[in-house]
């Protein structure tokens, strides 16, 4: 696994877009999202179906035909530095395919954020534009609205990536030791069910992966590793970093979980490193080379996020 490329960083004055690959946005949620980053100095555009509803779905923010447009258009306008998703949900998986990935990788590199359900697009981009991706807050979810800490280490990872190449928790080691790779990862389960699917990744050799998961009880969880591990997805990773579980269980349960499918490993895992599903979400590239340091509770870049 090699590094990825690296879009530009951010400047006062830049164009940024806010699309919704998956589930339906809330629109006060959104405009409050939108003002926020028009106080960063951004000028936001916002896709034309972000508030649409599918007429026969309601867990869909739209038709999936809208939705890929959406995303495209944005990303082949030369005037777009960035496209940011509005939430997460569902539905990315029934819109990636309607992409033309041709001509999203011939509009050279741009930032794109999001998590949650957008695991799928973080990983068709890695795979099919060979492009470094940021895993962070998106722009109508809550964390971002209320949270200053979520705001400003986007914020950071957007204007002065080099203040934030050494990304610190108060996590602990599951497993102790250090390790060094390319990051990748999400929502575990949306990983899971990528398997099989066109250029879809063969595995996480040589990566430092970064997992969480929301609503997913323990046993799910369990049946979730225990595919990637007998698809041998999980075989020659370099470490893990484990994000937040809301909604999965018990603590002590999910944990027992993760230890006993992940500590077989033999590489450092890191629990409890504050991405994902959590108040006050830190932002991670995923394409970057970087050390996990489980001890430390520390993901540190080789080089900053952006250029």
């Amino acid at each position: 696994m090699i590094p990825l490329t690296r879009p530009a960083r951010l400047t006062p004055g830049a164009r940024v877009a806010v699309v919704a690959p998956s589930g339906p946005v809330p629109e006060e949620r959104l405009q409050a999202g939108v003002d926020i980053l028009r106080a960063w100095d951004l000028d936001v555009v916002v896709g034309p179906h972000v508030l649409d509803r599918h007429a026969e779905f309601s867990y869909l923010a739209g038709a999936d035909e809208d939705r890929a447009a959406d995303l495209q258009s944005a990303w082949c306008d030369r005037s777009v530095d960035a496209v940011l998703c509005a939430r997460g949900g569902y539905g990315a998986q029934r819109m990636v395919d309607l992409l033309d990935w041709d001509a999203m990788r011939a509009a050279g590199p741009k930032v794109f954020l999001g998590f949650s359900d957008i695991t799928a697009l973080h990983e068709a981009f890695a795979i099919r534009t060979g492009l470094v991706t940021l895993h962070g807050p998106m722009v109508a979810g809550v964390d971002f609205l209320k949270n200053t800490r979520a705001q400003e280490q986007l914020r950071a990872t957007l204007f002065d990536p080099e203040s934030v190449r050494t990304i610190s928790s108060s996590g602990a080691p599951l497993v102790p030791g250090r390790a060094h790779g390319i990051t990748l990862g999400g929502c575990v389960s949306l990983l899971a069910a990528d398997l099989g699917t066109p250029f879809a990744r063969r595995s996480a050799g040589g990566g430092i992966l970064m997992i969480e998961d929301i609503g997913e009880e323990a046993y799910r969880l369990d049946r979730i590793l225990t595919q990637l591990l007998r698809a041998g997805w999980l075989d020659g990773v370099a470490g893990i970093a484990l994000g937040s579980w809301v909604e999965c269980g018990p603590p002590e349960e999910v944990r027992a979980v993760l230890a006993d499918r992940l500590g077989g490993l033999g590489v450092p895992v890191l629990e409890e490193f504050g991405f994902g599903h959590c108040e006050g979400a830190l932002t991670v590239p995923f394409g970057v080379a970087a050390e996990l340091d489980a001890d430390a509770g520390t993901l540190t870049l080789d080089v900053p996020a952006l250029t």
